[in-house]
């Protein structure tokens, strides 16, 4: 559960403001020594219903980390997706996605029977959402159905307990999912006013009415955390640490935006007076229209930055070390107005910058993250970057597209680094080069010093990544099986589609794990042994 101890902290405390520590040094890196890890969202694992979770594929695919040498885990999200299933639009940046809760293990807890499950497996494949949600929800509402009926009663007192630890934002979301649920998963801007606006009689009113259903979204967060705690038991047993992703903006249709209207610059009736994105850059010509709503930043700081420090409180009990997603908003944001077509029209309006940080700091003592600084990092964002002693990124394939900046370049970069062959936003690299052109591929083949074929450049691209002076280096699973562009996992500005890739149960096989455990150790990036 959440309410667990903490994972170990990569690291050491960081000073609470200046440029940097003691005598002017810069903070301690978060990173540690030398390290690689992979990149994997949970969904992508193979398994028999339909999509990835928590269960036996996650802990084989840590043992697999293990035997490559790998020191760490990076995922996505883990909220509960909406609109396009997509992990950075979730319904919650507390909550756990109940669609990642194994039902083996529940069967493993005596909350289902070997009946309940569905009586063939699911072919594997790419994840259908539309087919997985409705199936799994199925088995999460038997489940409690069991439970109420006296199944797993060792449970009960961790369920409370687990109640009254993240009560602050718990009853909130299992009110507002169980609302959703009534009113036929509408926006909640869309519901009576009377909870748009979230009266007090109204809300008790739907408290009483809705009981069992806000009982059953109580009892499926308690599930997920559940397995997620014995994940991370597992990944530390293993010498296997694990990076989250925070996006910085939320979802407009939340249980975070609902409970906090306050907090995000919205019009009278709730809907977004202006909304996120990004101007246009190296993955859309007219940028990408995220559509998320903007804090109002004023808000949040005459509250002490109370509803972020709380956000990363909850994130880093969760993961060892969290990517802080579009770091280029807490300088500064691009607006959209509400309701425009594409995000070309926007204007940049100033975040928090270093009050936001140096109230997190005042309260958590530490801030393990990553800086996700790509796209236009202007002075005053590396400055902030820096001011914390906060890893940047560089993506190798940026570094041989024409016209983008040279620090992606494998000589330019720096020690408190985290380089990465692509992102969960780029291509594969095998179709990252399919696609790349003559001149694109003549730059990464003169850089090499030598030629480049489709079924090489994967593993050419990780040996540039393995060997830079970056402390961590990171690849997506896709580049280590070398797969095209049919292995995708999202395409920016794509609403549908996307996050649907998924391993073939014994894809990842031990001859290409020993590889990289190779290249590893070549490079001097293996993690120290694990004692027991």
């Amino acid at each position: 559960m959440a309410s667990g101890p903490p994972a170990p902290r990569p690291g050491t405390p960081l000073p609470s403001g200046g440029e940097g520590g003691e005598n002017g040094a810069m903070p301690a890196s978060v990173l540690g020594p030398r390290s690689s890890g992979l990149l994997l969202h949970p969904t992508s694992l193979p398994g028999p219903f339909g999509v990835g979770d928590l269960g036996p594929a996650a802990l084989a695919f840590v043992d697999a980390l293990a035997r490559a040498r790998q020191g760490w885990w990076q995922l996505l999200p883990l909220g509960p997706t909406g609109y396009g299933d997509s992990p950075y639009q979730c319904f919650s940046a507390f909550a756990g996605n109940p669609l990642l809760v194994s039902p083996e293990l529940l069967v493993e807890d005596g909350l289902l029977a070997p009946a309940d499950l569905p009586a063939s497996p699911r072919p594997e494949g790419r994840v259908e959402f539309e087919e997985v949600i409705p199936e799994k929800t199925r088995l999460l509402q038997r489940a409690f159905e069991r439970f109420q009926a006296g199944a797993a009663p060792a449970l009960r007192p961790e369920l409370e307990a687990f109640g009254r630890c993240e009560a602050a934002w718990l009853d909130d979301f299992a009110l507002f999912m169980a609302l959703k649920a009534a009113h036929g998963g509408v926006p909640w801007t869309r519901w009576e006013p009377a909870l748009v606006s979230r009266r007090p009689p109204a809300l008790a009113a739907a408290r009483a009415h809705l009981a069992p259903a806000i009982e059953a979204q109580r009892f499926a967060q308690f599930l997920f955390f559940r397995q997620w705690q014995a994940l991370q038991v597992h990944a530390r047993s293993r010498g296997v640490r694990l990076i989250g992703d925070a996006p910085i903006f939320v979802a407009h249709d939340s249980a975070d935006v609902w409970a906090q209207a306050h907090l995000f610059r919205l019009l009278p009736d709730g809907r977004p007076a202006v909304v996120a994105g990004v101007p246009p850059d190296y993955f859309s010509a007219t940028g990408q229209l995220w559509g998320n709503p903007l804090y109002d930043w004023e808000a949040m700081g005459a509250t002490g930055h109370a509803w972020w420090i709380e956000r990363l409180r909850a994130v880093h009990r969760l993961f060892d070390l969290v990517r802080l997603d579009h770091f280029i908003g807490f300088h500064r944001s691009w607006e959209v107005p509400g309701g425009a077509a594409t995000a070309e029209g926007g204007t940049f309006r100033l975040g928090p910058g270093a009050a936001l940080f140096d109230a997190a700091l005042r309260s958590l003592g530490e801030l393990p993250i990553i800086a996700e600084d790509l796209g236009l990092a202007t002075p005053e964002v590396e400055a902030l970057r820096l001011r914390y002693g906060f890893p940047g990124m560089r993506v190798l394939q940026f570094a041989f597209a024409g016209g983008v900046e040279k620090r992606f370049l494998p000589h330019r970069h720096e020690r408190n680094t985290v380089v990465y062959t692509g992102t969960h936003d780029n291509d594969t690299t095998r179709g990252w080069f399919a696609g790349a052109g003559h001149d694109g591929r003549a730059r990464l083949e003169r850089y090499l010093g030598q030629p480049c074929r489709d079924e090489t450049v994967s593993w050419q691209l990780l040996q540039l990544a393995w060997s830079s002076v970056a402390d961590l280096a990171v690849a997506p699973v896709q580049d280590v099986l070398s797969l095209g562009r049919g292995a995708r996992l999202n395409v920016p500005g794509e609403p549908t589609g996307n996050w649907r890739w998924r391993l073939r149960p014994g894809q990842l096989g031990e001859p290409l794990l020993d590889r990289l455990a190779e290249l590893t150790e070549t490079f001097e990036r293996c993690p120290p042994a694990v004692a027991g």
